[in-house]
């Protein structure tokens, strides 16, 4: 990374007149490192629960502080991107993620474990600090090509990390895991504090007015609200999917392991290394447009899936890998567009319009696994298929009225 100019040749760069390729690689692999963390538990909980002691009730609770966690930081605590210097949040946030990481690894319990995860999830929202500051470096006329490629780094975290933490705790256990991560972390750390350059404010509000100025935002832009409901309409679908995914492979006439529902994720993520192509296309033909046109592809592909309880065994994963290709293709295009459609409504407030349209897509996230899960114990795969589309079209008709707008 040599020729990337150290902090304060790049602090100018703040308002955005250019971004190097190096940086920009630097920015998408801290997004995909920091957002990791709060899948590696996932497919560890049998064997952690295991080794300490803890019942599955108990360890059902470590996923879900962490997704709180994660939540609250963007809340609570993205919206200081727009008061204080980005880079001291961003790396005031990576030391707190690694010490979470290294307390997790050490837990003799589940308690401890549980407060380490809470924590872990307040830190990595430090991914959600990372898009808007590659928003503010970027030029306008690529900005929509970088946050895809920033956001590709992001997506390809959720998806890899599940993969990777499984492998690793099956061949050097869970704690090797963490401290892993933790050691991956501190790296990122000494590299955004060498590279990333320096932001200024762009407002002087108290943090009380700062938060309450969210409520603001959200009544002043249409064109954020309608993005991220749009985009909290395509999660319900995504997660619905995704969430359900091993139960289905687990059953008849697969029998397959997680280890197999993992590995789907390769399947997600060869569709999140296209979705800059969205990115581009917005800076060219307008982010309305790239959005309403990866809504479509995400509602199409969910829709592909509901034929697959009827085909020959020997075609059903081949198909369910080609959907999964397609809608998350689709998610992840339609993310970059409504970011860039934020980030146009209001550049001082860039912080805080990418926590509005986070807090919106998690939340619409968190519904869809808890739908996705009642609706498969009652209707089964093809249940899931009709309620991801269904969300997938609703979300395809808020930006449709948009364009009609």
């Amino acid at each position: 990374m040599s020729s990337i100019p150290s902090p304060n040749t790049l602090s100018a760069q703040a308002t955005g007149p250019g971004i190097s390729r190096d940086l920009i690689l630097l920015l998408a692999t801290g997004a995909g490192l920091s957002v990791a963390a709060i899948y590696y538990s996932q497919p560890m909980l049998g064997v952690i629960g295991a080794d300490i002691g803890a019942s599955d009730q108990a360890m059902g609770l470590v996923p879900t502080l962490t997704m709180l966690g994660y939540a609250a930081g963007i809340l609570f605590t993205a919206p200081l991107g727009d008061r204080h210097d980005r880079r001291t949040l961003i790396l005031i946030k990576v030391a707190l993620l690694v010490l979470a990481l290294l307390a997790a690894a050490v837990s003799p319990s589940v308690a401890p474990l549980l407060i380490a995860s809470l924590a872990m999830g307040v830190a990595a929202s430090l991914a959600q600090d990372i898009v808007p500051a590659a928003a503010t470096l970027a030029p306008e006329a690529r900005r929509g090509r970088v946050v895809g490629t920033v956001m590709t780094g992001l997506l390809l975290g959720i998806l890899l990390s599940r993969v990777v933490s499984g492998l690793t705790a099956e061949h050097l256990g869970w704690r090797a895991m963490f401290l892993a991560a933790a050691l991956a972390s501190a790296l990122l750390g000494v590299a955004l504090w060498r590279f990333l350059p320096h932001f200024k404010p762009t407002t002087q509000l108290p943090y009380g007015a700062l938060l309450a100025s969210l409520g603001g935002l959200w009544r002043q832009h249409l064109a954020v609200r309608r993005a991220a409901l749009a985009q909290a309409s395509l999660a319900v679908g995504f997660s619905a999917v995704w969430s359900t995914l091993a139960l289905w492979l687990h059953g008849a006439p697969h029998h397959l392991g997680s280890a197999a529902a993992g590995a789907f994720g390769l399947a997600g993520a060869a569709g999140a290394l296209a979705a800059p192509v969205f990115g581009r296309l917005a800076d060219r033909q307008g982010a309305l447009r790239t959005s309403l046109v990866a809504g479509g592809l995400a509602a199409v592909f969910f829709a592909f899936m509901a034929p697959l309880p009827w085909l020959p065994q020997s075609w059903q994963l081949a198909w369910l890998a080609v959907a999964i290709v397609g809608f998350d293709l689709g998610f992840q295009g339609a993310l970059v567009s409504h970011q860039t459609i934020i980030y146009a409504a209001d550049p001082a407030a860039r912080s805080r319009l990418n926590a509005l349209l986070f807090v919106a897509m998690f939340t619409g996230m968190g519904l869809g696994a808890a739908l996705g899960s009642m609706v498969f114990a009652h209707a089964g795969w093809v249940g899931v298929t009709a309620l991801a589309t269904g969300s997938g079209l609703v979300g395809v008709a808020i930006r449709w009225r948009a364009a009609r707008a």
